[in-house]
């Protein structure tokens, strides 16, 4: 099996509420499973998501889950989730939804390197950017080096 990375969110009792959220706002399929599933009982975490999966047909995986009792929730992470590629509309359609309830931090519009970008911090605390790759000689600001177009 490969090796993957994807982001894993931690939520104070609203991971059901947040993957659905995403699930709408991505499409895909989407598992959960609570702590009581896997042997809490009837203690304060039996209706708590113990583990959720998102995986889009654009091939995003989305992980979270609850913090069980007596755990604290680290809410001061300076992690951003970042979506990019040159789907103009898909892209859009991610922000619109997204950011449904949430503070933009930074508007999706064009910027000085050709694309289009913004930031936003979506309606349960999780950051989110957005870049939509321009025309030709829009490079991402991220990306190591350029790519030859091979033109």
């Amino acid at each position: 099996m490969a090796s993957t990375l994807n982001p894993y969110l931690g939520f104070d009792n609203r991971a059901r509420e947040a993957m659905e959220f995403y699930h709408d706002a991505f499409g895909g399929t989407l598992t959960m499973n609570t702590f009581g599933e896997y042997g809490a009982g009837d203690g304060p975490d039996k209706d708590k998501i113990m583990h959720a999966q998102l995986v889009t047909d654009a091939g995003f995986t989305l992980m979270a889950s609850d913090v069980p009792e007596g755990m604290e929730r680290d809410s001061g992470s300076s992690i951003t989730v970042s979506i990019s590629g040159d789907d103009a509309d898909e892209l859009r359609g991610y922000w619109d939804k997204l950011s449904d309830g949430g503070t933009v931090t930074m508007p999706l519009a064009k910027q000085m390197w050709g694309d289009e970008f913004g930031m936003l911090t979506d309606r349960f605390g999780t950051a989110w950017m957005v870049n939509i790759a321009g025309s030709a000689g829009g490079e991402d600001p991220g990306a190591a080096g350029g790519e030859d177009s091979g033109a």
